[in-house]
């Protein structure tokens, strides 16, 4: 269901929203006779006319007539982003209308005793000596091997190399001192490969072909040789499990290899624990979907498709990356990256909706005390003072909607 309201802004509060506006962009303002950033807001529109002050006076009316519009209990509760249109505007008031999309209704479907069975948890011994390796890998030291002991697979190289395209250096293609771990396939295949034999103080032309989707337009596919000399050879010596190890570890009571063994067990039952609960959820909140009736709007669908897009393109920004260089690599557009996170976006959408139908279902409630709690126990586990965290959390309604999701969950999952 979509419902319009027009609202109307004017007198002082749409004249505060213009003036606000004008703040906005004041220090880039340049006119004669005064200094840059310190114009009068009344030569300014005396001068340019206030309707080049429309616009960005919107954005904030905007904020003060949605607030308006929500504290309206006759408002329908809205799904997604409403619809903006501006019907009015002069240097009296601003009229404007909102077009929401109400949240649909959902036909509750059987949400308890779904007879969905958890698997047992198991620990191998496998898995622990696994977990011993990665321990040993991390702790293992690089040391220099005699001058005739020979490259084998998982030694590292310390290598000076020049790379020659038809007999000519290529940019890019020269190191010196570099340490290239043989086995970790880092370089172009079949050049740590060609290492493999030789010892300290030799040289070799490794002859190799660029892969024809290398990333350089002029080494693509091309046949080169890499002129390399050996000046140092190293090997990974790994670490007994004796009493310097477990200093060095320093892990409260563990002491031995058995108490080791012990703490990686825990430690891994634990992220199995975690692991299963949330998959154990999602098959459940799955079947509830399945088994409830409800249509989601294509706005609450591109709303959440634009919040998808933003926490990837957040995830890109830590790697340095940016969403349009993905996209060239990806040889895809915007509009078809967004079409790819429609199943996911309504698989969100449709979990939020069961869950707020099981909430208003089951009549739960967030206390008072219950959110201070809250807050105060997260702040905690978080390392952050009260007044940090819930700056960092923006907003006490957010975290109390998410103590009345753990309640649904708990509900649901009968844990």
């Amino acid at each position: 269901m979509k419902k319009s309201y027009t609202l109307k802004l004017e007198g002082k509060e749409w004249k505060d929203c213009l003036k606000d506006a004008f703040d906005k962009k004041k220090k880039d303002v340049k006119m004669d006779g005064f200094r840059k950033g310190q114009v009068p807001y009344d030569v300014y529109v005396k001068k340019m006319g206030v309707e080049v002050l429309y616009m960005d006076a919107v954005d904030f009316a905007l904020d003060i007539l949605y607030a308006r519009l929500l504290s309206d209990k006759d408002t329908i509760t809205p799904a997604a982003t409403p619809a903006i249109d501006i019907k009015e505007i002069d240097k009296e008031h601003v009229e404007i209308e909102f077009t929401l999309v109400a949240v649909p209704e959902v036909d509750l479907g059987k949400y308890k005793d779904l007879g969905i069975k958890k698997e047992k948890i198991v620990v191998s011994d496998e898995e622990i000596e696994h977990e011993l390796g990665h321990l040993k890998e991390q702790f293992a030291e690089l040391r220099t091997v005699d001058d005739d002991k020979k490259i084998k697979e998982g030694m590292t190289a310390v290598i000076d190399f020049e790379g020659f395209l038809n007999d000519k250096a290529f940019k890019g293609g020269k190191g010196e001192d570099y340490p290239l771990e043989i086995g970790s396939h880092t370089f172009i295949p079949g050049f740590e490969e060609a290492l493999v034999g030789l010892k300290k103080g030799d040289k070799k032309d490794v002859k190799v072909t660029f892969p024809e989707n290398y990333q350089s337009e002029e080494l693509k596919g091309q046949k080169v040789v890499f002129k390399v000399e050996i000046k140092e050879v190293k090997e990974k010596v790994y670490p007994e499990f004796d009493k310097e190890f477990f200093e060095d570890l320093n892990v409260g009571g563990v002491e031995n290899l058995d108490d080791l063994k012990k703490y990686i067990k825990e430690n891994l039952e634990a992220e199995k624990e975690k692991n299963q609960s949330d998959e154990y959820l999602f098959k459940c909140l799955d079947k509830i979907v399945k088994d409830s009736k409800f249509e989601i709007p294509e706005e609450m669908t591109e709303d959440e498709v634009n919040r998808l897009t933003r926490e990837f393109s957040e995830r890109l920004s830590y790697q340095g990356l940016n969403i349009e260089t993905y996209l060239q690599y990806a040889n895809s557009t915007m509009d078809e990256f967004k079409e790819t996170l429609k199943p996911e976006a309504n698989r969100r959408i449709g979990y939020r909706l069961v869950m707020d139908a099981v909430v208003a279902k089951e009549k739960l409630e967030v206390s008072d005390l219950e959110l201070e709690e809250g807050l105060n126990k997260t702040s905690e586990e978080y390392g952050m003072s009260r007044e940090d965290f819930e700056k960092e959390i923006g907003s006490k309604e957010l975290f109390k909607y998410d103590l009345l999701m753990r309640k649904a969950m708990k509900v649901i999952t009968g844990e």
